[in-house]
């Protein structure tokens, strides 16, 4: 193996690090769709952690939002474990 690497003409590695370079970009961008279509990037998600203990510790601004985040978030969880039922 190492006489057929020697044999072969300068310049050959960078052929190897394009492929890998695409993979890698094609990888990218596939988990970026992934995570795009499975909800990933969802600004709100912080909310989620909060309950009625946090109340006080919150403003009755953010504390509107975490319910209602809570609320659609419990309403997709729903519809999610509907549709694998189906």
């Amino acid at each position: 193996m190492t006489e057929y690497l020697q044999s072969l003409p300068d310049g050959w590695t960078i052929y190897i690090w394009l492929i890998a370079a695409a993979f890698i970009l094609i990888a990218a961008c596939y988990f970026i769709w992934w995570a795009a279509k499975n909800e990933q990037f969802d600004e709100d998600i912080k909310y989620v952690v909060f309950d009625e203990n946090d109340k006080r510790n919150m403003s009755p601004e953010e504390f509107a939002k975490s319910v209602e985040v809570n609320k659609r978030q419990e309403a997709r969880r729903a519809e999610l474990q509907s549709q694998k039922k189906d």
